[in-house]
């Protein structure tokens, strides 16, 4: 597991260099609603995780509470287990009541064993994910009962580090783009909208939705 992770680790800061913070941050100036945004914050090069396994595990928890109520829950989570790591092995053969008493819902329980069962059948830890494109991995993963195309996203921004990542259905990218950009559709007119105005900013769609997250967070 170290090993792996030790690789993954090397392969992922590789995809930063390669990435150029700076050369995005020239790149989406040339949208003046991203440039005065851009001038006024800084958005900092992160290392991703790359344990998709783990961070699918954390996402699940934290769907639908604040950040402080899931990191409770998923601390309690994890200290089920030995060193804190829920492998899949030990996951599947945990008992529910078990881990609905770290206060997970009865759902949310099962569908931590269903990223466990998915983990074991196609090693998951193990995965060459610098094999497979953004969409690939979107279908892939979502086959997972529990895991949305939303939750993928999140994984290929955060724990892959994937540079030209639109999360459409994010509900805090689409108010900082409705506000910005004074839109007043919604639904597939609203989609339609944000993926016309975030064209141009490929491929560095990721670094913009950190930015327009840290200008909602701050408005």
């Amino acid at each position: 597991m170290e090993q792996y992770l030790a690789t993954q680790q090397d392969f992922l800061s590789e995809i930063f260099v390669e990435m150029d913070l700076e050369s995005a941050i020239l790149h989406l100036k040339k949208d003046s609603i991203l440039e005065n945004i851009i001038q006024n914050t800084s958005v900092k090069p992160f290392t991703p995780s790359g344990n998709v396994y783990f961070d699918l595990l954390n996402s699940i928890v934290s769907q639908q509470l604040s950040v402080k109520a899931a990191d409770t829950i998923f601390n309690r989570f994890c200290t089920l287990f030995p060193e804190k790591y829920p492998s899949p092995e030990l996951l599947l053969v945990t008992d529910p009541g078990q881990l609905r008493a770290t206060g997970l819902s009865r759902q949310k329980a099962s569908y931590l064993q269903n990223v466990a069962n998915y983990a074991l059948e196609n090693k998951i830890e193990a995965v060459k994910w610098d094999h497979y494109d953004d969409t690939q991995i979107i279908q892939m993963l979502t086959k997972i009962k529990g895991v949305g195309r939303w939750t993928v996203e999140m994984i290929l921004m955060f724990t892959l580090g994937r540079p030209d990542v639109f999360p459409k259905d994010d509900l805090g990218i689409q108010q900082a783009i409705i506000r910005l950009y004074n839109l007043n559709t919604v639904g597939k007119d609203l989609h339609r909208e944000m993926t016309e105005i975030a064209e141009p900013w490929r491929p560095y769609r990721t670094v913009a939705c950190r930015y327009l997250w840290h200008w909602k967070n701050q408005n």
